[in-house]
C-alpha cells in the first residue's frame, strides 16, 4: 500500500492535534489537582514554626524528607505516622533512652529541644506525611540499617502456613510497618519490645490483676492493642509515657477488617 504525501501529512497534523490535546489535559489535570497534592493551603503557624526550627537544627544534614537530604540518618517522610506522636516527643528530647551508639552505630544528638519546639516540629512532620507522594517512600524505615524486604530468614510474601497467616506476615513486614518497631527475635528491642513469645505474653496479661482493658483473650487483646493502644499501656521505656502508647494510633482506620485479621493471625504464631 502506498502512503501519499497529502495521507503522510493529514497523520502528521491529526497526531499532532491529538497529543497537543493529550498534553493540555494532562496539564490541566495536574493543575486542578496540585492544592490538595501539595496541601499548600493548610499551612499553620505551628507548622511554620516547625518547619524553621527543622532549618535551625539543620536536620536535613542527617535525615531526608521526600527522598531529599543527606541519606546519613532515616528518611522521615511518613515518621509520624510510622512511629507516633507520643514517641517522637520522647525520642527527640533525649535519644539515648532507645538508641546506643555502642550497639547501633551511631546516635542522634540530644539537640536541648524545647517541648514546644518539639511540638512544632512534629507537626510539621504530620505536614509533610499527609502529602500525596503516591507511595514515597517505597518501605518502612529500619533505624538498624538493614531494610526490611533484607532482614535474614525473612520471607515477607511467602512461608508456611494458611493464606491469612501468610498475608498477615506480609502485613507485617510491608504495609503495616510492624517490623520497623517490633522484633520477633528473642531479646531484640527495636523501637517496642521484641514480639518473640508474644501469644504467651498476651495471654498472661489479660490475667493479671492490674490489666485494665477489655480483651479476654489473646487474639482479643492483639486487637485491642493494635485498634486501641491506649486501652492499656504497659509500664516501661519500651511500651509508651505519660500514658500514651508509643504505638501509633491509626490502624483502626489504615486497616481493613480483613487485614486485621490476617495480621492478628500471624501474631498468633509467635509463641
Amino acid at each position: 500500500m502506498t502512503v501519499t504525501k497529502a495521507q503522510t501529512r493529514g497523520f502528521f497534523v491529526g497526531g499532532t492535534i491529538l497529543f497537543t490535546l493529550v498534553f493540555i489535559g494532562l496539564t490541566l489535570d495536574t493543575h486542578a489537582k496540585l492544592a490538595h497534592r501539595t496541601r499548600d493551603d493548610p499551612v499553620t503557624e505551628h507548622v511554620a514554626r516547625g518547619l524553621s526550627v527543622w532549618g535551625k537544627f539543620n536536620c536535613e544534614n542527617c535525615h531526608t524528607l521526600m527522598g531529599e537530604g543527606a541519606y546519613y540518618a532515616p528518611d522521615l517522610t511518613k515518621i509520624v505516622s510510622q512511629r507516633g506522636a507520643p514517641y517522637l516527643k520522647q525520642f527527640m528530647a533525649d535519644p539515648s533512652q532507645f538508641y546506643s551508639e555502642q550497639e547501633h552505630g551511631r546516635l542522634m544528638p540530644k539537640l536541648g529541644l524545647t517541648e514546644q519546639q518539639i511540638d512544632d516540629v512534629i507537626a510539621f512532620l504530620d505536614w509533610v506525611g499527609r502529602i500525596d507522594l503516591n507511595g514515597w517512600p517505597p518501605r518502612p524505615i529500619h533505624v538498624q540499617g538493614s531494610s526490611i524486604r533484607g532482614i535474614p530468614g525473612v520471607e515477607p510474601t511467602g512461608g508456611a502456613g494458611d493464606l491469612a497467616t501468610t498475608r498477615g506476615k506480609a502485613l507485617f513486614y510491608e504495609q503495616a510497618a510492624c517490623a520497623s518497631c517490633h522484633a520477633v527475635e528473642p531479646g531484640r528491642r527495636l523501637v517496642g519490645p521484641s514480639l518473640a513469645g508474644l501469644v504467651g505474653t498476651a495471654e498472661g496479661r489479660v490475667k493479671e490483676p492490674g490489666y485494665q482493658g477489655k480483651a479476654h483473650s489473646a487474639v482479643e487483646y492483639l486487637r485491642e492493642s493494635i485498634l486501641e493502644p491506649d486501652a492499656y499501656v504497659v509500664t516501661g521505656p519500651a511500651y509508651g509515657a505519660d500514658g500514651k502508647s508509643f504505638m501509633p494510633s491509626h490502624y483502626a482506620k489504615s486497616l481493613s477488617p480483613a487485614q486485621l485479621d490476617d495480621l492478628v493471625a500471624f501474631l498468633m504464631t509467635l509463641r
